[in-house]
């Protein structure tokens, strides 16, 4: 079983849907149980930092997700999932997040001819192998909505750039926790390329 996490914020549904779609067996849920119970963890999320931090505190999920990643849970953080990874944000003020990277999420500040929020397709460079991007081209493109990006200190967590203006973190692979900027449940076929990778390494961990 894959826990979607429901915090309130996120496309649950073609998160959940695309998940399902690639043979994977979904509950989506904020039962504290049931996520610890699960086999692996899947954050999504649309929106601001500071709320998604208050969302998940309020929902008592926020130890849990320290914990389950602790104790080597397969997880997949997708958009604002990837950013609370990191230590601090910056979204309408400073923001605790649950710092399992090292870093800080900040916001784009680039030229006038580039549009904030960056949406839409664009490609990825590949930094590392990975099992996650098993049968993924370099160049491959996938869609994007997000103002803010992820600075980690440790470059080696770094699994794809992507350049919009400046090259920017676009997905990261720390231990048993992958998490992308991009929304794989929006990418059509390599999204769920992506998704299924993601099943394989859960059977195998």
């Amino acid at each position: 079983m894959i826990a979607v996490i429901d915090y309130g914020m996120g496309n649950l549904r073609s998160v959940s849907k695309a998940v399902e779609y690639v043979g994977g067996n979904v509950t989506v849920t904020d039962d504290r149980t049931r996520i610890s119970n699960a086999e692996a963890i899947i954050l999504p999320g649309v929106g601001a930092f500071k709320d998604a931090v208050k969302n998940l505190k309020k929902r008592g999920l926020w130890e849990v997700i320290i914990r389950e990643i602790e104790k080597g849970k397969p997880f997949l953080g997708i958009c604002l999932g990837l950013h609370l990874l990191f230590e601090k944000g910056y979204e309408f003020g400073e923001e605790e997040g649950l710092g399992i990277v090292k870093g800080k999420v900040i916001r784009f500040e680039l030229p006038p001819e580039y549009k904030i929020p960056h949406m839409g397709w664009n490609q990825i460079s590949i930094k590392k192998e990975s099992r996650f991007l098993k049968g993924i081209k370099n160049g491959e493109f996938f869609y994007f909505v997000h103002s803010y990006y992820v600075k980690p200190e440790d470059d080696s967590v770094i699994l794809t750039t992507t350049n919009y203006g400046i090259d920017f973190v676009s997905s990261i692979e720390k231990d048993n926790v992958i998490a992308t900027q991009f929304h794989p449940e929006k990418s059509q076929k390599a999204g769920l390329k992506l998704l299924s990778n993601f099943l394989k390494m859960v059977k195998v961990s």
